[in-house]
């Protein structure tokens, strides 16, 4: 009884942090996605220094910096590159 409360108390705990991670995109056929290496290279144009970029579920994501040096965790749509989620550093 005891171990079944403390695994209920900790996947209470675990499940806000959970809700945090990643986004939410929408969903569209990898045909239609942009090219990951066109995808870079706007958002490289746009201003960001990409650190790593990859694949999120249904988004591209990526760390790095904006064009005013301020690191950051962006989620974009695959087709669109409009951004679905952003933590910037204040």
């Amino acid at each position: 009884m005891k171990v079944t409360a403390a695994l209920l108390s900790i996947a209470a705990l675990a499940l806000p942090l959970a809700a945090q991670a990643g986004a939410k995109c929408e969903t569209h056929p990898k045909a239609e996605w942009m090219k990951e290496g066109d995808a870079k290279a706007k958002l490289e144009a746009d201003g960001y220094k990409i650190r790593k970029f990859k694949v999120d579920g249904q988004c591209y994501e990526i760390y790095g910096w904006n064009k005013d040096g301020k690191k950051v965790e962006i989620y974009f749509d695959t087709k669109t590159l409009d951004i679905v989620k952003a933590e910037i550093e204040k």
